[in-house]
């Protein structure tokens, strides 16, 4: 086993692994409550939700585990989740059904362009600076998710955000979390954001922040009313509104899950020569428990930026991935106490997260303008857009034009070009 996922070769241990792989998944656990309150708005049966967002997620991260060894967990992806219920459903109209039918078939040509290594192409050629720039960018998303989690940052009509209400009890614990994380952290204690989480769950039961779950076990629910459903709706996908719904759900999975893939491997020290290895294994892995998802019943899955905390302490190896998927196994069984993981609890870590990731930017050539404004826009975009593709996407098209000003073409490989005015008529056809 040890051999398999290459411990030696990584540096690492089943210790290590395992608290990684607890750390991401109570990173990530939210997901099992959020993706069915979201997509529930569209009609859909809560219950059989939860239980296809855990089955969906164990499926995807064993096998991204097994197949690339990457530290990774896959989950239905934030965002997209809300763009299916209240754009597509609510907004346009279309029925929960045929909308999931669309997930599905976004998740088969994912699947297609990742057996023909098109998507693995596409991640390679992407410049280095990028790809820095993409990393460091996730991180401040990263960071931002934490502190609007932990109520530090709210909205504003005036300003669009502001400080929040500091004096809240569940800002405070959030707070009063990361204080604690911090000192572990500098104190050298390798596990420091997930003996975090823990304390800061006992601080906030021990104060009545959090509540004391009332029953330990929960009954799983049925998934009778979403399983299979995707292929009783294929006919209806087949009109100019739902292919351009496709278009979204595969333009915004992918550059998403080359988001994440990017930054994760590049945070785990796992990229070499600015390529990836096992890039391809990944991304079919990413694509085929979409289709699983869809047929379970849930919008598209993605690789979770929140595997960066697991990353952070310490996970480097596919094993880190099994451990996030038993976790989920264990989590059907124990809803009920999932109510604890609050995201108060979980904020800390995600602002340190954010942290560690935003130092990929020191490796980007700032002295070249180039290569800045791009690197920047990507930055800047993903957190003030909420969304990782429209931060990489509006960089892809700043890059080549930036080079081309400054007669680099020949530093430019051709799939940029072709990327470049892809995104453009993106933005022309959805906004």
């Amino acid at each position: 086993m040890k051999n398999f996922f290459q411990f030696s070769e990584r540096n690492t241990t089943w210790k290590q692994e395992s608290i990684a792989g607890i750390t991401t998944f109570l990173s990530m656990a939210y997901i099992l409550v959020v993706n069915p309150v979201i997509l529930s708005q569209t009609g859909m049966d809560k219950g059989a939700l939860f239980t296809a967002t855990a089955l969906s997620a164990i499926i995807g991260s064993l096998l991204i585990g097994l197949l690339a060894n990457y530290p990774i967990g896959i989950a239905p992806s934030m965002g997209i989740n809300a763009f299916f219920t209240f754009t597509v459903c609510i907004g346009m109209k279309i029925p929960w059904e045929t909308a999931l039918a669309g997930v599905f078939i976004a998740g088969v040509l994912f699947m297609i362009l990742s057996l023909l290594k098109i998507r693995e192409k596409i991640i390679n050629v992407i410049p280095k600076d990028l790809k820095h720039a993409i990393a460091g960018g996730i991180g401040f998303f990263v960071a931002f998710i934490g502190l609007k989690n932990a109520g530090i940052v709210t909205s504003d009509e005036s300003t669009f955000v502001a400080i929040g209400n500091l004096k809240s009890a569940p800002t405070l614990l959030a707070i009063v979390g990361f204080i604690i994380t911090i000192i572990l952290l500098n104190k050298g204690i390798r596990g420091g954001i997930f003996y975090g989480m823990v304390l800061s769950t006992m601080i906030g039961m021990a104060f009545g922040i959090i509540n004391t779950p009332e029953a330990i076990i929960g009954k799983i629910p049925s998934l009778e009313p979403t399983f299979g459903v995707v292929f009783e709706n294929l006919d209806d996908i087949f009109s100019p509104k739902m292919l351009a719904v496709i278009f979204t759900f595969l333009f915004v999975a992918f550059f998403d899950t080359a988001g994440a893939l990017i930054a994760i491997a590049s945070q785990a020290g796992l990229m070499k020569n600015n390529e990836i290895p096992n890039a391809g294994k990944a991304l079919l892995a990413d694509s085929m428990s979409t289709v699983f998802g869809a047929i379970l019943g849930t919008s598209t899955t993605a690789s979770m930026v929140e595997s960066s905390s697991g990353i952070a302490v310490g996970g480097r190896t596919g094993f880190t991935s099994i451990v996030i998927s038993v976790c989920f196994i264990i989590s059907l069984f124990f809803s009920p106490v999932l109510s604890i993981v609050t995201p108060e609890v979980t904020a800390p870590a995600l602002i340190i997260v954010g942290a560690m990731m935003a130092t990929e930017i020191s490796r980007i050539q700032w002295s070249n303008l180039a290569i800045v404004i791009p690197s920047f826009i990507t930055i800047i975009m993903m957190p003030l857009t909420f969304s990782v593709a429209t931060g990489i996407a509006l960089g892809f098209i700043l890059y080549p034009i930036s080079m081309m000003a400054m007669k680099k073409t020949r530093e430019i490989h051709p799939i940029m070009y072709v990327l470049c005015i892809t995104f453009i008529g993106y933005f022309i056809y959805v906004f």
